[in-house]
């Protein structure tokens, strides 16, 4: 049986539509923390241009593969097995780098790593697109971040929502540069940084 993450149901939808703007003429995309897989069978089919890389740690692998096995996409691919603090990364570049739910259940030495290595595997102009909860100005969105925060925290302590600007410093040391900062439904949002471009368009 599958595993079924109900957020990815949820949430997938409106992903999709920042990604159809942001991937468009993009070739070759690495997903950073595939978990059920559920997010990758629904955007690959519906991004075709896109070679769609899954990964994942390897104990993660096994959901994956169970909903790849039922999509009919060519262009996705399985999962690799990466740990971003430890690697490997894989050994060719790409244009584009998606995540999501990730940031706010890894430990801050895993968001950091996450961030260095993507910006050396993105190709000049390449994106990185980052869905989830953040924080502004150290101040939560919403009372339901506020909850989610601190559930996070009685959990795991090194986890936690994550501050807009701890990780946009992050992105400007690994050569990335805001590029758009979309809001989503339920108090999340989709932020993107290109490599090596200036340019931010503003909150769409």
């Amino acid at each position: 049986m599958k595993p079924i993450a109900e957020s990815c149901l949820q949430n997938r939808a409106p992903i999709l539509a920042v990604l159809r703007e942001v991937l468009a003429g993009r070739r070759r995309l690495l997903e950073i923390g595939s978990g059920t897989g559920q997010h990758a069978v629904y955007f690959a089919p519906e991004l075709p241009h896109l070679l769609w890389q899954t990964s994942d740690l390897e104990e993660n692998h096994a959901a994956i593969q169970a909903w790849l096995a039922e999509a009919d996409s060519p262009n996705l691919l399985p999962p690799l097995p990466l740990d971003v603090r430890t690697g490997p990364w894989p050994a060719d570049t790409v244009d584009a780098v998606f995540s999501a739910n990730t940031a706010h259940i890894m430990g801050w030495d895993a968001v950091e790593a996450m961030f260095a290595g993507v910006g050396r595997l993105l190709e000049a102009e390449g994106v990185f697109a980052l869905y989830g909860p953040f924080n502004y100005g150290g101040a939560y969105t919403a009372d339901s971040n506020a909850r989610f925060d601190a559930w996070l925290r009685q959990r795991d302590p090194a986890s936690g929502v994550r501050d807009f600007e701890a990780l946009d410093a992050l992105a400007r040391a690994a050569g990335l540069v805001l590029w758009q900062d979309y809001a989503m439904p339920a108090d999340n949002r989709t932020l993107v940084w290109r490599k090596g471009s200036a340019g931010f368009n503003g909150p769409a």
